[in-house]
């Protein structure tokens, strides 16, 4: 008997080992523990400059695993950025709303516009600030003409290519008249997938859309007028709104991404790169790297 005891008791401490190991795990590479959660809703940011969807990725898929979550708000305050990185993010929340029974909300702050407005489609329903800025709906293409400043600095560039465009958007030289045409077809293009977006996942008719796709900002209260956004309303009204559809009544448990810090080995090894060292890398896509298009107010 004494044995069964011994052995009992050494299997619940390995029993309680092996969960902690997990939790501890689990912790240490961001993901949630289902185990220990009540139901809650999870709210994934989406802030500033729109530049990689790695990191949202990352989380929504965590979040997607994560049994304990039962509803989803997106907290929106972004003027966008580059355009296939806002499509991305709409693709994957699309494909959550369409092929899982849990409900998306996405809510605009201060600013929703453009790319930020184009991730907020995928969601079942949209809500904004009154005052929010959104809108902006159309795309932009831009990139500096450095010729001048190259040629009084005594700087020339030799460049060897096969194809009569290959050089097109290079900040070393004017534009040319039929490269101009072919950039802009290109914009129009990526216009056009933004003014589908819009139509499919609000129900407006092109010509609706079209008519608000110049590139125009609007309030969050004048967006929920023209169909561009559900309701106005503040985020705490977001939450709730995804709690009951969600069948937690209002005022529902949260969760957010578990923010990463960056440590001192981080750095060492090279691991993540320190905010400065994004900021530059921003910098030098944006000018030298080449022409991007960008769903991006202003």
């Amino acid at each position: 008997m004494q044995r069964r005891t011994t052995v009992l008791s050494i299997a619940l401490i390995l029993a309680f080992f092996a969960i902690g190991a997990g939790v501890v795990v689990r912790l240490s590479l961001g993901g949630q523990v289902p185990l220990f959660s009540a139901d809650r809703v999870a709210i994934l940011p989406v802030l500033g400059v729109l530049e990689s969807d790695a990191a949202f990725l990352a989380n929504l898929e965590a979040f997607r695993d994560d049994e304990s979550v039962r509803g989803f708000v997106i907290e929106i305050r972004s003027p966008g950025g580059v355009a296939g990185t806002a499509q991305s993010m709409y693709a994957a929340l699309a494909r959550l709303r369409d092929e899982d029974d849990r409900p998306v909300v996405a809510w605009i702050g201060e600013v929703g516009a453009s790319g930020g407005y184009y991730v907020a489609l995928g969601a079942d329903s949209i809500l904004a600030l009154p005052s929010a800025v959104t809108g902006s709906i159309g795309v932009i293409m831009e990139f500096p003409n450095a010729e001048e400043l190259l040629r009084k600095a005594g700087v020339g560039l030799e460049v060897v290519k096969r194809g009569d465009l290959k050089g097109l958007g290079s900040p070393t030289r004017d534009l040319r008249e039929d490269e101009r045409q072919v950039l802009q077809q290109l914009v129009d293009d990526v216009y056009e997938q933004f003014v589908s977006a819009v139509s499919e996942n609000r129900g407006m008719d092109r010509e609706s859309v079209t008519a608000l796709a110049d590139g125009r900002v609007l309030s969050g209260q004048r967006a929920a007028e023209l169909g561009l956004v559900d309701r106005t309303a503040t985020l705490r009204e977001a939450v709730d709104l995804a709690g009951e559809m969600a069948g937690l009544g209002d005022n529902p448990n949260v969760v957010r991404p578990t923010e990463r810090r960056l440590g001192f080995w981080d750095v060492v090894r090279g691991v993540e790169e320190t905010r400065l060292l994004s900021l530059v890398r921003s910098i030098l896509d944006r000018s030298l790297v080449g022409p991007r298009l960008r769903y991006q107010w202003p």
